[in-house]
């Protein structure tokens, strides 16, 4: 990875660490004390497409935090996207204009400290092996299934990036185990078909129901309709369940996590905990497994939470 022109400022307070979330509407910033109460919070309107003003804009936050606390904290942001470890460039990030760009050191030369960036679904991993449903649990796969579908790994209450950024994306790893008219899959905008994001996200959750039934709903309304007793949409509710079953069955063979953890609009399902942990005992390989999959404790702050626990004590 290129080194940062600078080291952390003298002075960093250790005991207030400030996290941002970037998204593609909106900044948000968080400060926290050493034992992870919310000091102070704030959401601004994200600049978008222009890189010179997201930097700026996330450096008045960081201000803010530190003029709100009277100290000068650590920051870490959560970024759509991942750090390129051999050129610190952005890459894969839905806020394009950050793509191809030295994010993590311009962040470091405005705010004259080292920035510590992460994709956002590794900080929300972070958050909840840190202080949340994970906490103690020493590896964590996070799931995010909200409009798309990402995932994210903590060990030790770190992030676990992987040797190119990607380790836990499990949205565009195929549907496991394809059958009847799952195969090949709709087109994803990756730009190949099937992966896992287009059958068990938000999107990919209303578009089966639209194919099988023929009837436009928004998942609210197809929750709300299996709670009436319908058939149709008690049935696209299983698929679900089975489909992210057989995904987190895959990610249970290659990296076997202590705890499984959902966040995202999906994950306030409450019944997908019994039927996913139902049907995951099975499909990974040799069977009879128990891992946990449960809701993450911070909610929609998970991630600004992460972001802000990526500096930690160099001891758990």
């Amino acid at each position: 990875m290129l080194a940062l022109p600078l080291t952390r400022q003298v002075g960093v307070n250790e005991d207030v660490r400030i996290g941002i979330d970037l998204g593609g509407t909106k900044i948000e910033a968080i400060a926290l004390d050493a034992k992870g109460q919310e000091l102070r919070r704030i959401r601004v309107a994200t600049p978008r497409g222009d890189y010179d003003a997201t930097v700026s804009t996330i450096a008045g936050l960081v201000h803010d935090m530190e003029q709100a606390t009277k100290r000068v904290g650590s920051v870490g942001v959560g970024i759509p996207g991942t750090i390129i470890e051999s050129t610190g460039l952005v890459k894969n990030a839905n806020s394009t204009w950050i793509n191809g760009r030295p994010f993590q050191h311009d962040l470091s030369v405005a705010l004259e400290r080292e920035v510590r960036c992460a994709n956002d679904a590794n900080c929300f991993a972070v958050s909840e092996a840190t202080d949340g449903a994970a906490r103690g649990a020493r590896i964590v796969f996070g799931v995010i299934v909200g409009t798309g579908c990402g995932g994210g790994v903590a060990i030790d209450g770190r992030v676990h990036a992987g040797r190119n950024g990607i380790a836990g994306e499990w949205g565009h790893i195929p549907l496991p185990w394809a059958q009847g008219d799952e195969v090949p899959g709709p087109q994803c905008y990756c730009g190949r078909t099937g992966c896992l994001e287009t059958w068990i996200s938000g999107t990919g959750f209303e578009q089966d129901f639209a194919r099988r039934t023929g009837r436009d709903l928004l998942g609210k309304e197809i929750v709300a309709a299996a709670e009436a007793g319908d058939a149709e949409a008690l049935d696209a509710l299983d698929r679900l369940e089975d489909r992210m079953a057989r995904g987190l069955a895959i990610m249970i063979d290659i990296l076997d996590p202590d705890v499984i953890v959902m966040g995202g609009g999906l994950s306030n399902i409450e019944r997908l905990y019994a039927g996913i942990s139902r049907r995951l005992r099975d499909y990974p390989f040799g069977g009879g497994v128990d891992t946990p999959v449960v809701r993450a404790v911070h909610g929609d702050s998970s991630g600004v939470r992460g972001a802000a626990w990526l500096w930690q004590p160099e001891t758990r």
